[in-house]
């Protein structure tokens, strides 16, 4: 199964946040994740295609094709992408995926339950993400499901990997769009402008043109709209194609002014959801993740009830190296983060007379550790 079985109609902030919580009490958990589920090479053929499709709207540039609209972000973005997955390919290697807490039920099964997460997230938030609103869905996940530290902070590789898998999706409407153009100047040239074969610029085999327009009118819009599109460019000239165009739609019970209608709303749609899909890896891009992660991380929520007052104090190094001895002893113990961390602040506030045993170091770091 491929996570991008993941559909889900938009849903606002409130209906999302009550969606996470019934999503964390349906997981069933385990320690690891299955390596066969290892997202990178999916995300290397997502890309793969994605490039395709760039070389392709860079090629009809050059030709004087029209461009899909969403292809236009493409275009200027296709950097951002592949810089993106650069940086999760270099920061997300089998070992470390596979150490994730998976999903051991259902359809899902095996599955990091993060990759889970964020596939979630950006299919029901139309792949638009901010940082305020990831806060709050992450938020609503954990108060029936704790995240471990690990996870919180990795999630924005989850995200990413998401947000190529949409943009990959678009690419296949933009790709086809494309392709359906190109027979449609293939025609033009052949039937409407009377090129010979050695002045044709666009090469698709030669046909009848009614044949044409009853192969690609059936569920084509795009050949059907820039058809249309095309022949009222020539005038008087394409009057007749017109007509055959108009009549061999209607044979197949479909009306022209709803196909340009409909088709010209998909195009906003698919602009719109790469738009969307770009701009959240920019602002991922910006987010201060550990702004982020020290707000929403349990762990540090009950660290900071330090009885000697020192924690919250500390600058941030110390803080990881206190939590991730948390995280340690937590991977040992085989016992949650909250909880070892919960006993920390506990074992210190029965001590908080004592200057030395009153905090929590003593426990973590020093001779209390084991």
């Amino acid at each position: 199964m491929k996570l991008s079985d993941i559909k889900g109609i938009v849903l606002d902030k409130e209906q999302l946040k009550k969606y996470l919580e019934n999503l964390a009490s349906d997981h069933t958990l385990k320690a690891k994740s299955n390596k066969e589920t290892y997202p990178v090479p999916e995300m290397e053929k997502n890309f793969e295609y994605i490039t395709k499709t760039y070389e392709l709207l860079n090629t009809h540039l050059k030709l004087g094709v029209n461009i899909h609209q969403a292809g236009e972000w493409l275009l200027d973005n296709y950097y951002v992408i592949e810089e993106t997955v650069k940086e999760v390919r270099k920061n997300l290697p089998l070992k470390k995926y596979i150490n994730f807490v998976g999903i051991s039920t259902g359809k899902y099964k095996g599955y990091a339950r993060i990759y889970i997460l964020a596939e979630e997230i950006v299919s029901f938030t139309d792949g638009n993400l901010k940082a305020k609103d990831l806060e709050e869905y992450l938020i609503s996940y954990q108060n029936k499901k704790t995240l471990n530290m690990e996870e919180i902070w990795d999630i924005n590789l989850f995200f990413k990997i998401a947000l190529v898998e949409r943009i990959k999706d678009i690419c296949t409407r933009i790709y086809a769009s494309q392709m359906q153009k190109i027979k449609v100047e293939s025609i033009i040239e052949r039937l409407v402008e009377s090129k010979s074969k050695d002045e044709l610029k666009f090469k698709v085999p030669s046909h009848e043109y009614i044949r044409e327009v009853q192969t690609y009118s059936e569920n084509k819009y795009t050949f059907i709209e820039y058809m249309s599109y095309r022949l009222k460019q020539y005038g008087k000239k394409a009057i007749p194609y017109l007509n055959i165009l108009d009549e061999e739609i209607s044979k197949q019970g479909l009306n022209l002014q709803e196909v340009i209608k409909k088709e010209h709303f998909d195009i906003a749609l698919k602009k719109v959801a790469i738009g969307n899909s770009i701009k959240s890896i920019h602002a991922l891009q910006r987010m201060n993740f550990l702004e982020i992660f020290e707000r929403i991380n349990g762990v540090e929520e009950v660290l900071k009830q330090d009885p000697a007052g020192i924690y919250e104090n500390m600058d941030y190094k110390t803080k990881e190296y206190y939590r991730n001895r948390v995280k340690e002893i937590a991977k040992k113990s085989k016992i949650s983060e909250i909880y070892i961390a919960k006993k920390t602040v506990e074992l210190a506030k029965k001590e908080k007379q004592d200057e030395k045993k009153g905090h929590i170091g003593y426990y973590l770091i020093s001779e209390r550790r084991a």
